[in-house]
């Protein structure tokens, strides 16, 4: 397209503010935002060092971008949640090398939403077409296996499908209001048995003594941010190498500022001062949608999981309007406490032939099985079927 220049930036700071939320606007998730993705690069969350170096193209018309990519140089798969360690190794039987490879998503955060960012008024279609040629001139003048965009956004998939990118499906949680009202209204909807078996999960919390509390806001100060980094740093460290520590304190301490705050939603367990918590998770939220993010915990106590990271946030979602709740990666006990399996796609573009046709071959395969996996699975949910008792009157 006339007077488009196409520039590769090792840093969201080398994108004003300004630029970036002018393409990004309301349309996007918090995840994507210039504040968040500058938080993660500025408390060294993620940098070169950690194997996430900040690679994001934009399109430049003069002095204003019309388009923009958040890209990732990345030298590991850690912190994706979207498992291509089959694709490392067969890159390595291949006798190729899978890393360094190119990467699309909100680091560390397995959230859906990615997509290229447009200017209003220009052409989506031709402007994809346009980003993905310069990431695969990019790609194979630098030697770079593949380009992978995690957790897109449903409404771009089709302009990138139409592109060439192959989709690879995997599965994801999600609680939806679906028309409740209040937390009375969400038990319903389950079986008796399980509104019992949720009940019971919920009095053990009172028995223990503990309140759960939702700070928000300006409630939210650099003290209860730090306090909830030490919960999540000390939940990471039970799982030794694979405890997916990633975020500094410095990053939790930058949500702590009045342009975050209100994205964030902390759930404190507490037996008196909700400033002395037992257990806290960490809750993102747009108004609209609510992410569950970290958690842990001072003690072991039955059931705090599933109330701190599932009742209570699903109570507050109700109660402020929220008609989505994403709880993070994993699933086999969230199905039980209401959360229904979701696909969501990835893409992909490889640059060697070989690589590219058996794993497509592959994906023609695995993607239908997949969608049966996810429709056996919501078939068995504990959602309430007993029919609606018939009065006899003889």
């Amino acid at each position: 397209m006339a007077n488009l220049s196409a520039r590769w930036h090792r840093s969201i700071h080398e994108i004003p503010l300004h630029h970036w939320e002018s393409l990004v606007g309301e349309q996007a998730i918090p995840f994507f935002r210039w504040r968040w993705l500058a938080a993660l690069e500025d408390s060294s969350s993620i940098s070169a060092k950690h194997g996430w170096q900040p690679l994001h193209l934009a399109l430049w018309r003069d002095n204003t971008p019309v388009a923009v990519a958040p890209l990732y140089l990345k030298g590991h798969s850690y912190g994706e949640f979207v498992f291509d360690q089959a694709f490392a190794r067969l890159a390595g039987d291949l006798g190729l090398g899978y890393y360094p490879k190119l990467l699309g998503m909100s680091p560390v955060s397995p959230v859906q939403g990615y997509r290229f960012y447009m200017a209003p008024g220009e052409d989506e279609a031709e402007l994809t077409v346009l980003m993905l040629e310069t990431i695969d001139s990019f790609a194979r003048r630098n030697q770079i296996l593949s380009c992978n965009f995690l957790y897109v956004d449903p409404h771009w998939r089709p302009l990138a499908e139409a592109a060439g990118c192959a989709t690879w499906l995997n599965q994801q949680s999600l609680w939806s209001a679906e028309g409740q009202s209040d937390f009375s209204a969400y038990l319903n909807s389950f079986n008796a048995n399980q509104r019992r078996n949720i009940k019971r999960e919920r009095k053990a919390i009172q028995q223990a003594g503990l309140t759960v509390s939702a700070l928000h806001g300006s409630e939210l100060d650099v003290q209860l941010l730090r306090c909830m980094h030490g919960f999540y740093e000390q939940h990471c460290a039970r799982w030794g190498p694979w405890g997916s520590k990633y975020l500094s304190e410095a990053f939790f301490e930058a949500l702590a500022d009045s342009s975050l705050r209100d994205q964030v939603v902390l759930f404190s367990a507490h037996r008196e001062s909700p400033r002395e918590p037992v257990a806290m998770s960490l809750c993102i939220q747009d108004g609209q949608m609510l992410w569950g993010r970290y958690w842990g915990c001072k003690e072991e106590i039955d059931c705090l999981h599933f109330e701190v990271c599932y009742y209570a946030p699903i109570a507050w979602a109700l109660e402020h309007g929220l008609e989505n709740f994403d709880p993070g990666a994993g699933g086999q006990h969230k199905r039980r406490r209401g959360f229904v399996a979701k696909p969501h796609a990835s893409l992909h573009r490889w640059y060697e032939p070989r690589m590219d046709a058996l794993i497509r071959g592959w994906l023609r395969k695995v993607n239908p099985l997949m969608l049966e996996e996810i429709e056996a699975v919501n078939s068995d949910l504990p959602f309430r079927v007993e029919p609606t008792p018939q009065l006899i009157v003889e």
